[in-house]
């Protein structure tokens, strides 16, 4: 067999490989979203029709909507206190050498190593001790835990990569801090803010096992409700509900990749 031949072939076998894994990701999520279209009253796919009927539906339960935005707000404000901890965190860790600069690093990205159901009724019972159960900012320092590891080690990986010596060249020329991190610095690690920004709204915005335990009474997550509404229901409005979701996780993603600048690689 030939050189060619062989890289060709290679080639078809890995564009194979990944267009399977692709497959495989999107699969759910298309038979998720055609399910929600059928007119009928059951979960069926493929559906005998299309139509927009769940859709309407989901809009006017107040239940699920009111159940969104808060998904929304509780992801928007963990996203953004996330980004503010965990910037700062990097920053000290990465610029910074003092004692137990390991230890800080592995204490904030612990979430990512215990199981989220572990976490959650240790949480709940911490919450409990000091107040703050059934509270919404118990719920938002619950997703602040969970998305933060998520920021962190973005922001490492992109500190890593990061050209230190622009900023010196910046301070030789008489540049003040303040000016070297907000014409340097912040734009330089943008598409990894970004990244990590996406990576925590996801994360809160999807979470299930946490947000069992620490939501209460009108405050429950639009994942809490479909799962319990699934329980009990076999209508496709919780399809209909399940591709909002899909929706706005796709959204979110393809307007930080707008706003990083980057180009899709299929």
């Amino acid at each position: 067999m030939s050189v060619d031949l062989h890289d060709r072939l290679l080639s078809v076998i890995g564009a194979l490989v990944r267009w399977l894994v692709y497959a495989m990701l999107l699969l759910p999520a298309i038979i998720v979203v055609a399910t929600s279209l059928t007119p009928g009253t059951t979960l069926t796919f493929p559906p005998p029709g299309i139509s927009l009927r769940w859709y309407i539906a989901a809009w006017e339960s107040s239940l699920f909507m009111n159940a969104l935005g808060l998904s929304l707000k509780l992801a928007a404000l963990a996203t953004v206190c996330s980004l503010v901890i965990g910037l700062a965190a990097t920053f000290a860790l990465d610029r910074h050498a003092f004692r137990g600069r390991d230890l800080i690093q592995s204490f904030l990205l612990s979430p990512l190593l215990i199981p989220t159901v572990v976490l959650g009724l240790g949480l709940i019972q911490f919450f409990v001790w000091i107040g703050l159960n059934q509270t919404f900012a118990g719920l938002l320092l619950g997703h602040i835990v969970i998305t933060l590891p998520y920021v962190v080690r973005t922001l490492t990986a992109s500190m890593v990569l990061f050209d230190r010596n622009l900023e010196q060249a910046a301070m030789s020329l008489r540049a003040t801090p303040t000016t070297v991190i907000r014409t340097i610095t912040i734009p330089l690690l943008l598409p990894g803010i970004i990244s990590a920004m996406v990576f925590a709204f996801v994360t809160s915005f999807g979470n299930v096992t946490l947000s069992i335990f620490l939501s209460y009474e009108d405050k429950i997550t639009l994942p809490v409700h479909v799962l319990t509404y699934v329980e009990q229901n076999y209508d496709p409005l919780v399809a209909a509900v399940s591709s909002i979701v899909i929706f706005v996780t796709v959204l979110t993603i393809f307007l930080a990749d707008r706003l990083s600048g980057s180009k899709p690689v299929i």
